[in-house]
């Protein structure tokens, strides 16, 4: 397996286009493309501060006052327990049927534990029953089985799906919490709550042999066509080895596959849905996520613009997957991903045209709601400069920056509402300042956000520490 060196280093000391630029696209959080990285830390567990930046002056202490006055403290970032303290949470979520919970790494406890919180309390209150993933379509499927029938072992399931670009999900806190869903389900079984994976990098052997079966069910006579035109592309590898795999084959090779799984999709389609028009309908979606697979990987990453479409393509398809989801299946769904896809503007606009939060929100209007996530120092898993995982940590935060002045709000640990928040704290909410943005890569610069323009609503903590990450 190519490690994140073998790509990083070629793409941002040279900005040569190789086939091997995509797996940028698949480092699950903010792009990065082309932008040089900051110096990393020393060695592991060393503790570094952000950066200061010379021309954003420090707030005046009536914005701190005010978003005192906004605030609202969080009893805990642990599960279980009383969630009470979630109550705001809920006037601010309203009637939301996508509510979308960012993170700011891609591998801390503290942003998986509240995430698996809010989500039980969403659950148990307000009617949700829907954990969404920045993960593969198959993969969901495979830990839904579990979480609706308790098939197979998620311990198992977790391992051999959450590979290579998606390692980071192999933790302790997301089987606790997927553990958690199937015992929710033992005592409901009437109304259960489902698991699903809205991302496209990887596709499953389990979902040709979905469509190829419902074909072979409801129209036999083009069984002989789809299996032909999916030659070659069920996998028969494990997840990390067959994108790796892609990643190596020639564009036009790559093309070719995408323009034979949007045959396959478009026959599919042009069959009367029959009797069973639910079966048709999962059939068309599994053939769907097949092709988004193939069209994921089939953009020229040697032309800026098509590294700019394939990077608006991803949150295209991730928006649509859960907005599928939620309209045939009715649920309320909690979607967990970067807060870089969440949000409603991209932190890097010149690389990264559209996010998934902007999407949804075309989608659903008032019906999407973003929620963000800033912390002021701790650790956090990411690939280092070298190619390893390793754990980092961080100081508090630069002079400047967004997390320097949240943290000096009165409560450790709190929700606000940006929307609502009382002036001076609105206008500062809408500028632009340095902050904290991690994805599976570090170390990488920080960018210039606007939390009330990126969020409706916001968390911060005060403090984080690294995922505990299984089987490594």
């Amino acid at each position: 397996m190519v490690s994140v060196a073998a790509w990083r280093k070629p793409w941002i000391m040279t900005r040569h286009r190789t086939a091997i630029a995509l797996t940028l696209l698949l480092t699950l959080g903010a792009a990065t493309v082309g932008i040089p990285a900051v110096a990393a830390p020393a060695g592991p567990g060393v503790t570094t501060s952000a950066p200061t930046t010379a021309h954003v002056t420090a707030p005046d202490s009536t914005v701190v006052d005010a978003l005192d006055l906004a605030s609202h403290r969080l009893r805990t970032v642990e599960t279980g327990g009383d969630t009470r303290d979630l109550r705001p949470l809920d006037r601010m979520i309203g009637d939301a049927r996508v509510v979308g919970l960012g993170e700011a790494t891609h591998s801390s406890h503290e942003f998986f534990t509240l995430k698996h919180r809010v989500f039980r309390h969403l659950v148990e209150e307000r009617g949700f029953r829907t954990f969404a993933l920045e993960a593969p379509w198959s993969t969901g499927l495979r830990l839904n089985a579990y979480v609706l029938r308790g098939e197979g072992d998620p311990r198992r399931i977790m391992r051999e799906e959450f590979q290579r670009d998606y390692l980071w999900w192999n933790n302790t806190e997301y089987l606790a919490l997927v553990e958690w869903m199937r015992a929710y389900n033992l005592r409901h079984p009437d109304d259960p709550v489902q698991f699903m994976g809205d991302d496209f990098a990887w596709a499953g052997p389990e979902l040709y042999d979905e469509v190829t079966g419902y074909v072979a069910r409801a129209h036999p006579g083009l069984l002989a066509r789809v299996t032909s035109l999916y030659r070659g592309l069920r996998p028969t590898t494990a997840a990390g080895a067959y994108i790796e795999q892609y990643l190596h084959l020639p564009y036009a090779e790559r093309k070719e596959r995408a323009d034979r799984t949007g045959q396959a999709l478009r026959l599919l389609k042009q069959q009367a849905p029959g009797a069973d028009r639910a079966a048709y309908d999962w059939a068309v979606r599994h053939a769907t996520a097949i092709d988004q697979t193939a069209r994921g990987y089939a953009f020229d990453f040697e032309d800026p613009e098509q590294l700019r479409a394939a990077l608006r393509f991803r949150d295209s398809v991730m928006a649509d997957n859960v907005a599928w989801w939620a309209e045939h299946t009715g649920n309320k769904v909690l979607l967990s991903a970067h807060n870089g896809h969440v949000a409603y503007v991209p932190d890097d606009p010149v690389h990264y045209p559209k996010t998934q939060g902007a999407f949804l929100r075309d989608r659903f209007g008032d019906g999407y709601v973003s929620i963000g996530f800033t912390f002021a120092r701790g650790s956090f898993n990411a690939t280092g400069p070298e190619g390893e995982v390793r754990r980092f940590s961080l100081g508090p935060a630069g002079h400047g920056s967004n997390e320097r002045t949240l943290d000096r709000v009165r409560h450790r640990d709190y929700v606000v509402d940006l929307r609502t928040a009382p002036q001076p704290a609105r206008n500062w909410l809408l500028a632009a300042r340095p902050t904290r943005s991690i994805g599976t890569a570090y170390p990488e610069p920080e960018y210039d956000v606007a939390l009330a323009r990126s969020h409706d609503v916001l968390i911060h903590l005060h403090r984080v520490e690294a995922a505990h990450l299984r089987d490594r």
